[in-house]
């Protein structure tokens, strides 16, 4: 009897923690979580030290230089820094380095005056100039070419730029946010990077964490995901199973919140129209093992204590493996998690 006083207590505890992704939110608290305009969401130690950062660093205009491994967020970081400080009225403006050959990028940043080159057919205003007022962002900073970092050093120390062709000035006001996942100081001593440049660019300096330093946030991001793209898919709010979840919550996730995302799109397409996305879903990289959903036993005590093993692994996983708070989320006492854990070998 006692037994199943148990089983249907936890059945009761697990309910609203599948239906809710462990996205275990305090409205009073923590009402913002969802926004998509946060570059990190989640309640890590990281994430909350990266936000206070950028609410020290919103209004001013020192330049900001942002460090952290491809796909942590980096620009929606700059783009935060820019909607919540002092220029959010203005342009924001993005340039991927990397991304433009280098002999387009200088008029793209600079502009140009007409006939200054075959094809120049116009004056073109560079994108720099069209951030006046706002905030400029360059991502991928350690790909500028040296002569290109010239240019930019100068216009961060003068506040003026001249397009390719001209011979006048003109001033600009613009707030720089720089980013990338090189090691700067490797391209310094390789001679590929300006050393004056760098300590111009990184007077506020924010390094964010792989998603892997982080763990406590993939479930708040899981769920954010999870709404963000049943939302634009038009269909109903979709959710993984227990065991899914365990295999999201324990990949290392080496494209941090970029590879996440993609996942839950994939797993959203794949799972068609189901409410609930089983492991057979996930793509081989989370699922190396081909898992898929076991045959239901009905057996009382072992059907009772895989679901124990299981609830309780999730519970510690979405609050951090930390024991006490873990009972109190679960409503258990500590001595009573102790006892279910010990039973379990866990």
């Amino acid at each position: 009897m006692e037994d199943l006083e148990v089983l249907a207590f936890l059945s009761q505890s697990l309910q609203p923690l599948i239906k809710n992704g462990f996205n275990h939110k305090n409205p009073d608290t923590d009402p913002e979580y969802l926004r998509e305009s946060d570059p990190l969401i989640g309640q890590s130690r990281a994430s909350s030290l990266i936000q206070a950062l950028i609410e020290k660093v919103k209004d001013t205009d020192a330049p900001v230089f942002i460090y952290g491994e491809s796909g942590t967020g980096k620009e929606l970081i700059a783009r935060s820094i820019h909607e919540r400080g002092a220029r959010r009225k203005g342009p924001f403006i993005a340039v991927n380095c990397g991304a433009i050959p280098d002999h387009l990028l200088e008029s793209e940043l600079f502009g140009h005056a007409k006939g200054a080159f075959t094809g120049a057919l116009r004056d073109k205003t560079g994108l720099i100039e069209e951030a006046n007022g706002g905030t400029f962002f360059l991502d991928e900073i350690g790909d500028l070419s040296l002569p290109l970092q010239a240019k930019l050093l100068r216009l961060l120390q003068e506040k003026e730029i001249r397009r390719i062709g001209e011979t006048k000035t003109r001033r600009v006001n613009v707030r720089f946010v720089s980013a990338t996942n090189k090691n700067i100081e490797r391209e310094i001593e390789q001679g590929n990077f300006r050393i004056d440049l760098y300590y111009r660019l990184r007077i506020l300096t924010i390094e964010v964490p792989p998603l892997r330093e982080r763990r406590g946030d993939v479930s708040l991001l899981v769920d954010h995901f999870l709404e963000k793209y049943c939302r634009e898919m038009r269909r109903e709010r979709a959710y993984f199973s227990p065991r899914a979840l365990e295999l999201l919550m324990s990949y290392s996730w080496p494209g941090n919140i970029r590879e996440l995302q993609n996942e839950i799109q994939r797993c959203l397409i794949l799972s068609r129209d189901e409410g609930l996305i089983k492991e057979d879903s996930l793509s081989a990289e989370l699922n190396p093992q081909k898992e898929s959903s076991p045959i239901v036993s009905y057996n009382f005590l072992e059907a009772k204590a895989e679901f124990e093993k299981r609830f309780l692994n999730q519970a510690l996983l979405r609050f951090g493996r930390n024991k006490s708070r873990t009972a109190q989320e679960i409503g258990l006492s500590r001595q009573g998690l102790f006892n279910l854990l010990k039973k379990h070998n866990l």
